[in-house]
């Protein structure tokens, strides 16, 4: 069962039951209401006789007749009869109805009494006068009842299944509004395949969980798409990266074994050879990383990370490694909540990525000390890498990203391509953003930015 069917039949459930309810309490009320308005009908009889007979000396019963149907509507089959102390009749009994002495005197001993004798109503009321004390019996039938109730249950059985109809379409319409966004959402979801992955499901109005939704599935594509560049990054590069350099030194290698050479000449096949051997194995330690990137990549949980420890950490390792003052780590005014230093990140992978962007940074300043600028800023942190190296001219920055990407100017400097392209996923990969500044003359700058935890 589809949901919209699924909710307007639950919204006709609960509606429907609420109807009902509320026709039961009308039911329930108008049955009571006719019980007790008839019943004390019969009382404004009890109460008229009380008045004419017991505060008169003598009053026949042809009287009482009289001023009952003057002042109050005749009842069907109405009966009223006057008791004295010894449970007489005051009027002889035309209709030949009497109560038993035992029904007199239990209204003697309540001082009221109301019962059904069966389509018939019974009151009965006692009273104490200076003449004696009596007790006063009143009934009649209440033919209308029936009819009214019937009718009554009759129109709420109607009422109920018009509405419950009416319901069930208006539910209907409602599922149809409200999961229309959904239905939306999934023909757009049809259009997305592997080959198309830059697709993105389009946002709602209305920020709801249908929006969450959409934007958790649009962060799930961009995992799956940055997934599927790697991989295939991987193949085509790998297959191209590994030819290039033994075809080159097959080459070499058959052309030195076609006749004897000289030792000179030797020497500079094996030169030859060494260099292309060394940029293999450059090429292969890039794509095992590029590999292992990938693998961690679509394996990757984030969890909150304190970016001035991360930091600290990068500057011990570096200073290690190059020695003391040339890595220049600066901090701007820190934040008095620590939590405002707390990014959603995976750190073995952001470790990689920064470090990716140091070494880069280093091998373009040639020996000179490297600047990393931490500035936990209002909503964001950013952390800029700054190096003292030619820069980078503005046609090459918008392709340094790019896996195996070399600029011409840095085709001397030993490099695969690789590092910024995976800088630059796993960067993505924590919701952060990387921008190059640089005037294509004198030094780089990477300014990195991260979102902070929420």
């Amino acid at each position: 069962m589809k949901i919209k069917t699924r909710l307007s039949l639950y919204f006709t459930l609960i509606s429907s039951g609420a109807l009902l309810l509320v026709l039961l309490c009308v039911y329930i009320t108008v049955f009571t209401f006719s019980k007790d308005d008839f019943t004390n009908r019969l009382y404004d009889r009890v109460r008229v006789a009380s008045k004419l007979y017991l505060k008169a000396d003598e009053i026949g019963e042809d009287s009482l007749l009289q001023v009952q149907q003057q002042y109050l509507e005749k009842l069907p089959d109405e009966v009223i009869r006057v008791y004295d102390e010894s449970n007489r009749t005051a009027f002889n009994a035309t209709n030949g109805i009497y109560w038993r002495d035992t029904i007199i005197e239990q209204v003697r001993k309540e001082g009221h009494i109301e019962y059904e004798e069966g389509k018939r109503q019974v009151v009965g009321r006692y009273y104490k006068d200076n003449q004696g004390n009596f007790v006063i019996m009143a009934s009649a039938v209440d033919r209308n009842f029936s009819k009214r109730i019937i009718r009554l249950g009759k129109f709420a059985i109607l009422i109920f299944i018009i509405f419950s109809a009416i319901l069930f379409f208006a539910g209907q319409w409602l599922a149809k509004n409200t999961l229309a966004p959904i239905q939306r959402i999934i023909s757009q979801m049809k259009q997305i395949r592997s080959s198309n992955l830059h697709l993105r499901i389009g946002d709602v109005k209305n920020k709801d969980e249908i929006a969450e939704l959409i934007s958790n599935f649009n962060s799930l594509l961009v995992r799956l798409e940055n997934a599927f560049e790697l991989q295939q990054s991987f193949v085509s590069n790998a297959s191209h990266e590994l030819r290039t350099p033994l075809t080159s030194i097959l080459g070499e290698a058959d052309v030195a074994l076609k006749k004897q050479r000289t030792v000179e000449e030797y020497e500079r096949v094996l030169q030859s050879i060494s260099s292309d051997a060394m940029h293999l194995q450059e090429t292969i330690t890039s794509l095992m990383e590029l590999a292992q990137v990938d693998f961690n990549y679509t394996q990757a949980v984030l969890t909150p990370v304190r970016m001035d420890e991360l930091m600290w950490e990068l500057q011990d390792y570096w200073l290690n490694r190059k020695g003391p003052g040339m890595v220049n780590l600066t901090f701007a005014d820190f934040p008095e909540d620590e939590n405002a230093l707390i990014i959603s990140a995976n750190k073995p992978l952001l470790n990689i990525a920064i470090n990716n962007i140091i070494d880069n940074a280093f091998k373009y300043s040639a020996g000179q000390p490297v600047s990393i600028h931490f500035n936990a800023q209002h909503e964001s942190i950013q952390v800029t890498v700054t190096d003292k190296g030619p820069g980078i001219k503005l046609a090459d920055i918008d392709n340094i990203f790019k896996s195996f990407y070399r600029a011409d100017s840095t085709r001397n400097i030993p490099g695969s391509g690789v590092g910024l392209y995976i800088a630059g996923k796993i960067i993505h990969l924590c919701n952060g953003t990387i921008k190059v500044e640089s005037d294509g003359v004198s030094g780089s700058s990477f300014v990195i930015n991260f979102m902070k935890l929420a």
